[in-house]
């Protein structure tokens, strides 16, 4: 009997234990710990920053499916993971023991890397989970009451762009929509070289069609931007040049700011040699094992990924959904070769795909296969199937956890035409 632990239950924790429950032997146990009693559908929570959606709705009760599907699920915190003892350290000061363990932790919002930035204690809001999100919507209704100039963001080693964009279209809908558009001037601040980086170096003409979009909505935009400090109704930001040498400094007044933060490891993980990088994120080879603990694989936003080509100011490179997805198969798929016996073989192609709602009956769509140029597939398109698309995929994924199903056939016939596939070395 093995015991695979599970630490993190968001869009790559849940799908690596139900993977790995369908792939693990009967005598096995699969435990996830989690210090959130829910799921929730992180790409809806510009939604919720919007009361476009409720928090309710995107969330989903953890303990009942998984006692369903026969996994251990343990709501606490784990304050430090022991990789050379195989052991957990709990925040209430027990221990969990593994014999394998997939860190599908999420990352650290890092916040307090700029003085005044976030909800917590700073004078930006954010979406980067779902209860930020609630905030940021009462914040918004009470901005609408007495508007005034908004600014839109991603700060200086952000890795997740999407939300913001959409985050930004969304406001500029929902304002046109309480025809109040015109009291409010709007700026994006963003570390990307250009508008439509995203991290990724840019999905076909993604920079034409977004700065597009963004003139059509008459925003104004600052690109290399590093955002020095927040205060209550300014923001200080530094605009470099191509060599990421100062430029000008831009003082920014707003009433209500949306930023997402760089991120970082969480602190059970951070510091531990062999395992994170100095950041804190999970190092992993190309079957998403860790090589100085091969029991320890990492799934989702908390790997390591090295930026494949220099910004002037650093960026991170995006991991998107289903992509993440595509991690969990493959650790699943390799923990069970290990409990066979075998080495691990399975290896996720990393492919991008994004669909990022406008909140005016569009959306943006990008495919990027592989995610990083040169590529062999590159979409980038605008319209109404898109939107309905991200809905419909949010239903379907939510049904999913609720009935705590591993990936169905025609998913992974689906993740198969999209290029999302695990290969035998």
């Amino acid at each position: 009997m093995a015991r695979i632990v599970i630490i993190g239950a968001g869009v790559g924790g849940v799908p690596a234990a139900l993977e790995m429950k369908h792939h693990a032997r009967k005598e096995d146990e699969v435990m996830v710990i989690s210090d959130y009693p829910t799921f929730h559908f992180t790409p809806s929570n510009p939604w919720v920053g919007f009361g476009w959606r409720k928090p309710d709705q995107i969330k989903v009760a953890l303990a009942p499916m998984f006692k369903k599907r026969k996994i251990t699920f343990v709501q606490q915190a784990v304050a430090k993971v022991h990789p050379k003892e195989n052991r957990l350290e709990m925040k209430d000061g027990t221990s969990v023991n593994y014999d394998y363990l997939i860190l599908a932790t999420g990352p650290r919002l890092a916040f307090d890397e700029i003085p005044g930035l976030g909800p917590h204690g700073g004078f930006t809001k954010s979406v980067c989970h779902v209860d930020h999100a609630a905030e940021t919507f009462e914040a918004w209704e009470k901005f609408c009451e007495a508007p005034g100039p908004m600014i839109v963001g991603a700060a200086q080693g952000a890795s997740c762009f999407g939300p913001a964009y959409e985050y930004l279209l969304q406001a500029d809908t929902d304002l046109r929509r309480r025809k109040m558009r015109d009291k409010v001037p709007i700026t994006y601040v963003t570390s990307e070289p250009y508008i439509g980086h995203l991290g990724l170096g840019g999905v076909g003409d993604s920079k034409g069609m977004m700065e597009g979009m963004l003139r059509d909505r008459t925003v104004r935009w600052i690109c290399n931007a590093k955002i020095q400090k927040v205060e209550d109704g300014k923001m200080t930001v530094m605009e470099c040049d191509e060599e990421g040498k100062d430029k000008k400094v831009h003082e920014l007044p707003f009433k209500i700011s949306m930023v997402l933060p760089a991120f970082t490891g969480v602190d059970a993980v951070r510091g531990i040699e062999g395992l994170t990088n100095p950041r804190g994120f999970i190092l992993i080879n190309d079957k998403q094992q860790n090589p100085a603990f091969p029991n320890i694989y990492g799934v989702g936003v908390c790997v390591a990924i090295a930026p494949k080509e220099p910004t002037p100011v650093p960026t991170g490179i995006p991991k998107t959904g289903i992509m993440i997805e595509a991690m969990a198969v493959a650790a699943a798929h390799n923990i069970r070769a290990q409990l066979d016996g075998g080495k691990p073989d399975k290896v996720p192609e990393w492919n991008a795909l994004c669909v990022a709602d406008t909140g005016d009956g569009n959306s943006m769509g990008f495919i990027a296969i592989p995610q990083i140029p040169p590529r062999n597939v590159t979409i980038a398109k605008k319209g109404l199937m898109l939107h309905w698309g991200k809905i419909i995929f949010e239903k379907y994924f939510l049904r999913k956890i609720r009935t705590g199903v591993a990936a169905p056939f025609y998913e992974k016939i689906g993740l198969g035409m999209m290029g999302y596939r695990t290969l035998k070395k």
